[in-house]
């Protein structure tokens, strides 16, 4: 799955460290995200999605191989 979650942040201008603690995760945990090492669970992807005001299919799309 990609993410767009890198590319939202620099647009908001908030840092790992700063996301992760308004949606209430590590700064790890969103590193992970970003770096498509850990897939966010429904209710994290939907705390994303409110925190960037956007649908969760515009920060995350499933890959072929998905």
């Amino acid at each position: 799955m990609k993410n767009r979650l890198k590319i939202e942040r620099a647009i908001k201008d908030v840092t790992q460290q700063e996301l992760a603690n308004q949606i209430g995760v590590t700064r790890q945990a969103i590193n992970s995200i970003e770096l498509n090492k850990y897939v966010p669970s429904t209710v994290l992807a939907l705390k994303l999605a409110r925190f960037f005001e956007k649908p969760v299919e515009a920060l995350f799309s499933l890959e072929e191989e998905d």
